[in-house]
């Protein structure tokens, strides 16, 4: 068995994951971003033990913790060099976790680790395979040819930092215009709070009872799905500059098949045809074999599973 840990902006995540891959039990909790970096580590380390034991098993079960994190991660040595969503720079998440549970750690960016359970979840070989997740930021990974692409310095596939828009809005990571600041659920959110800043008549306004703290990723889409033309303007708006992404990553890379990951892509069809037409005019002409686009299969499942198989 072995522990997964899923560390977002948002959420920590782990889980227990046997050997097939599947999650035997799972759980989550706040990240609380703006902490300290030891306090998320003890949060993350105390829930991981807890799956643990409601999962009816002990410490002795475990051979190892996977821990999968946004930003740039120095796998060999355990060290989270940097994290723009998250107060993290230089840590030794490795040497922490396994202070705390007594076990082996194992770190990976989390987009990656996605990815790579991604691709054995097609149950196909492929030549190319990328993952893109849309979450508090935007993440990716690719495989080839079986195995994890990272790069000349293990940080290959930092895909929400090309940017698509020169001189845009500011990004975490200091520069202006990266795909992350639009193609993100934290962009979503952002769209759909200035929507209703200019207009309170929209139906967005009344689901979220006139207070804007309580808009989420889910708001545009659940209200342009009713017919609300202000929610479908964002809605619109948002998957273009999702697609914009999408089809620089197949000009630049031919991939066989690109899986959209993270809790956006709960929107299933809705948001993965539109994205479809838009690459069939948009991508460089490829001739017979187009790139595959799907909903990732493990939904946001897929880090804490990639995670976990770090330690094999």
């Amino acid at each position: 068995m072995y522990i997964g840990i899923d560390l977002g902006g948002t959420n920590i995540k782990a889980g227990v994951v046997d050997e097939s891959g599947k999650i035997l039990y799972k759980d989550a909790r706040p990240t609380g971003a703006h902490r300290p970096a030891d306090e998320i580590l003890k949060d993350m380390a105390e829930l991981a033990m807890d799956t643990v034991k409601n999962a009816g098993l002990t410490l002795d079960d475990i051979k190892s913790v996977g821990v999968g994190s946004p930003g740039s991660v120095d796998a060999e040595n355990g060290i989270l060099m940097y994290a723009g969503n998250i107060n993290f720079e230089n840590v030794p998440v490795c040497e922490k976790i396994t202070k705390y549970t007594g076990k082996p750690s194992y770190l990976g960016n989390d987009a990656n680790v996605a990815a790579l359970a991604e691709y054995y979840a097609q149950d196909k070989e492929m030549e190319c395979f990328m993952a893109v997740t849309l979450g508090t930021g935007v993440g990716g990974g690719i495989v080839m040819n079986g195995k994890l692409f990272t790069g000349t310095n293990g940080v290959a596939a930092e895909i929400g930092h090309m940017v698509t828009h020169a001189g845009g809005r500011a990004c975490t990571c200091g520069r202006h215009g990266c795909w992350e600041a639009y193609a993100s659920v934290s962009a979503l959110i952002r769209q759909t709070k200035e929507s209703l800043a200019e207009d309170n008549t929209s139906l967005m306004y009344e689901m979220v009872g006139g207070n804007l703290e309580n808009v989420g990723g889910k708001t545009a889409f659940d209200a342009a799905k009713k017919g609300d033309r202000a929610a479908q303007k964002v809605v619109t708006n948002y998957i273009n500059n999702v697609s914009i992404g999408i089809v620089n990553l197949i000009n630049i890379l031919q991939p066989d098949m690109i899986v959209i990951g993270g809790a956006i892509s709960k929107e299933g069809d809705y948001l993965l045809n539109p994205i479809q037409e838009y690459c069939i005019h948009e991508s460089f002409k490829q001739g017979k074999k187009r790139t595959e686009l799907k909903i990732a299969r493990l939904g946001n499942d897929a880090g804490l599973i990639g995670a976990a198989f770090l330690g094999k």
